[in-house]
């Protein structure tokens, strides 16, 4: 089994990524903290090749920072929230990282969208830290 295969609650959606991840991270956007309802968001980004999806997700497109699309991917039956595709970094897709099968390995190593994080998040120095997205 790979360390990337999830899928939504209902079980209607499931997905495999054939990759390793290229970066697990924190998300404090105010889009991705409406998304999950939440603070944050955990993401794993990995290559956009690398992904197989079962099941028709339905997608919410907004529109990011960058003046670019953000294609929000989610169950339709049970509204879990899957991945998302930023047009603004073509070739990648972010998996949210609750819906892996396997989430014990999870240890984000960078944080994007800080200037927008909740007041009250714990600070960890561990992490690279960037005020918006990086280019």
């Amino acid at each position: 089994m790979s360390k990337l295969q999830g899928g939504c609650m209902c079980g209607d959606i499931r997905f495999d990524c054939t990759d390793e991840p290229n970066v697990t991270g924190v998300c404090h956007c105010p889009d991705c903290q409406k998304l999950c309802g939440t603070a944050f968001s955990i993401v794993v980004g990995i290559n956009s090749d690398s992904l197989m999806v079962e099941g028709e997700p339905t997608v919410f497109e907004t529109i990011g920072r960058s003046g670019q699309p953000v294609e929000r991917n989610f169950c339709g039956k049970c509204g879990s929230p899957l991945y998302s595709v930023v047009h603004s970094m073509p070739g990648t897709t972010f998996l949210k990282a609750g819906t892996l099968d396997d989430t014990s390995w999870l240890e984000p190593t960078v944080e994007f969208f800080c200037e927008t994080a909740q007041p009250w998040i714990q600070k960890d120095d561990n992490r690279v830290k960037f005020p918006l997205m990086p280019e």
